[in-house]
């Protein structure tokens, strides 16, 4: 194999003006293009922290390099993944814009159990587009690159920041832009230990969130010092 492809759809702020994303709001965060999913892992979509994780799973359960790991935009969300090979050849997964399916077979696997409820449709498949995903725009990813390099407690830590930090922006304390500032905050506070055990896994998580909900005070108290002096 050469590389392993992950597609996102860039979610509700693909083409957004990188200026407007300070003030997007949860109900625009909320309105994916595409899916119909939880809020969390909607948000993520819009952040595209979703396809940081994914290159951490695609790292570990399929022993793939990290850099053999792209990830690109696809508007279109038919195309979920795609693997290239040595001799230039690519083997692509298809499928409907439709949770149902990943979680049925999740459900069932390995065996595929007949459904009437999805299916593609090709007449409407006229283009399909990718574009690479811009680290610029989705700071995300970078954070979960980073994270899967330095490895011990930092992929832990990612993911319990990324969820308080969430949480704190669908619940109006956190601006859009604070998201990815909350994960690169408690990144650099996370110290460098080795999970061993559960135990150790269970701490790392409790202490990057209790840094997350210090970093989303913080930065809720330094947005209200700006709106008092303006």
């Amino acid at each position: 194999m050469r590389r392993l492809v992950l597609t996102a759809s860039g979610g509700p702020f693909r083409k957004t003006p990188l200026a407007q994303l300070a003030n997007v709001t949860p109900e625009q965060a909320l309105a994916h293009p595409n899916w119909r999913m939880g809020n969390r892992i909607t948000i993520d979509s819009a952040t595209m922290m979703n396809k940081g994780f994914e290159v951490i799973e695609a790292h570990w359960l399929f022993d793939v390099r990290p850099d053999q790991i792209e990830v690109v935009t696809h508007p279109q969300s038919k195309i979920h993944s795609m693997v290239e090979f040595v001799d230039g050849s690519v083997l692509a997964q298809l499928g409907p814009t439709d949770m149902r399916m990943p979680i049925q077979y999740a459900l069932t696997y390995p065996e595929r159990v007949a459904s009437k409820e999805v299916a593609l449709e090709w007449s409407k498949l006229k283009r399909l587009d990718f574009q690479k995903a811009s680290a610029r725009r989705f700071p995300c990813l970078r954070l979960a690159r980073e994270a899967m390099k330095k490895g011990g407690a930092f992929p832990c830590a990612l993911n319990a920041a990324d969820e308080i930090a969430v949480s704190a922006f669908l619940e109006r304390r956190l601006p859009f832009l604070g998201i990815p500032e909350v994960i690169e905050r408690v990144l650099s506070r996370t110290a460098r230990v080795r999970l061993e055990k559960m135990e150790d896994v269970l701490t790392a998580d409790a202490e990057a969130r209790r840094m997350a909900q210090e970093e989303v005070g913080r930065i809720a108290g330094g947005v209200a010092a700006q709106v008092r002096s303006a």
